[in-house]
C-alpha cells in the first residue's frame, strides 16, 4: 500500500511540475536580410507603380512550429520604384522619400510588430501587428503563411492614417487624373 501512495504522489508531483514547466519561444533573427523583400505597389487613377523596400533587422518567434511574433525594422531610405527607369525613376523615389509622402529625412525607418497571432489551418495565420509609419503607430491585420524557412505576407495599408496625404481624394478635391488612392499594397516574402 505504502509503495501505491508513493507511487500516486510521484506521479502527481511530476505531472504537477510539468503543468508549471513554460515553453520557451524561439526567436529567428533574419540573418540575411537581403534574401528577404518587400514590394509595394500604389495606386492612382491614371496607373499604378511598382517597388521594392529593404529591411534594417527582422525576427520570428515561433513556439515550436507555430508563429507566435516578430518584428520589423523597415529601410525607408531604400524605397525605390522599378517600374520606371532613369530620371523618372530618381524623381518618383526622391518625390516618396518627400515630406509629401514618407519625409525619409525624418522618419528613415518604419517598423511593424505582430502582437497577436491565430491560427488559421496548416501554416496560415491571421495576424495582427502594430505598424509604425512616419511616428505613427496603427494596428493592421493581414494573412501570413510559413513554409519552412519562407514566410509571406500580404498587407493593404491605408497611408492617410500616417500622415500621407498628398494626392488623396480624402483630403483635396477637384485632383482629377491626379488622384492617387489611399490604400497601398506591401508583398513581403521572408527568408530566415
Amino acid at each position: 500500500m505504502k509503495n501505491t501512495v508513493f507511487a500516486i504522489l510521484a506521479m502527481f508531483s511530476f505531472v504537477s511540475l510539468q503543468s508549471f514547466t513554460s515553453h520557451h519561444p524561439t526567436v529567428i533573427d533574419l540573418t540575411d536580410i537581403t534574401s528577404s523583400s518587400i514590394v509595394w505597389k500604389g495606386y492612382k487613377v491614371s496607373g499604378s507603380h511598382t517597388g521594392t523596400l529593404g529591411l534594417k533587422s527582422g525576427s520570428l518567434t515561433f513556439d515550436g512550429d507555430a508563429l507566435t511574433g516578430g518584428e520589423f525594422v523597415i529601410d525607408m531610405a531604400s524605397l525605390a520604384c522599378t517600374d520606371l527607369t532613369g530620371d523618372y525613376a530618381a524623381k518618383l523615389d526622391g518625390h516618396l522619400k518627400s515630406d509629401d509622402f514618407f519625409g525619409v529625412e525624418k522618419f528613415p525607418t518604419s517598423a511593424l510588430t505582430i502582437t497577436d497571432v491565430k491560427s488559421t489551418g496548416k501554416n496560415s495565420y491571421a495576424v495582427t501587428a502594430d505598424l509604425t509609419i512616419k511616428g505613427i503607430t496603427k494596428p493592421v491585420t493581414f494573412d501570413a503563411s510559413i513554409y519552412g524557412k519562407k514566410a509571406t505576407a500580404n498587407l493593404k495599408i491605408d497611408r492617410t492614417l500616417y500622415d500621407v496625404r498628398y494626392g488623396s481624394g480624402s483630403f483635396f478635391e477637384g485632383l482629377q487624373d491626379n488622384l492617387i488612392y489611399d490604400e497601398f499594397d506591401l508583398v513581403i516574402d521572408l527568408e530566415f
